[in-house]
């Protein structure tokens, strides 16, 4: 029974190495990336008077918006184009 687990222990312990490098592997590549491929740890965020100063700037450049600007409300800048009527080659 000693000669089997003492030749087990070395390939076991060379596996676990190997699993465990693998996973932080993974780990590392799998982390959550901006869209220029750093990591999101090393992007420097913006202190909090910064943010501030932000969107106070932010703010006065949007001007006054109303709730019924948007989407529905923007008219389409290309023609419809109309219906074809059907003719003798439509079945």
């Amino acid at each position: 029974m000693g000669d089997v687990l003492s030749a087990l222990l070395p390939p076991a312990v060379v596996a676990t190495v190997f699993c465990t490098f693998i996973i932080k592997l993974l780990r590392k590549e799998m982390a959550p990336r901006t869209s220029d491929g750093r990591l999101l740890k090393e992007v420097d965020e913006p202190s909090s008077a910064d943010t501030a100063e932000a969107e106070t700037v932010s703010q006065a450049n949007a001007g006054p918006a109303t709730t019924e600007d948007g989407a529905n409300g923007a008219e389409s800048p290309s023609a419809e184009v109309p219906d074809r009527e059907p003719g003798p080659d439509d079945r």
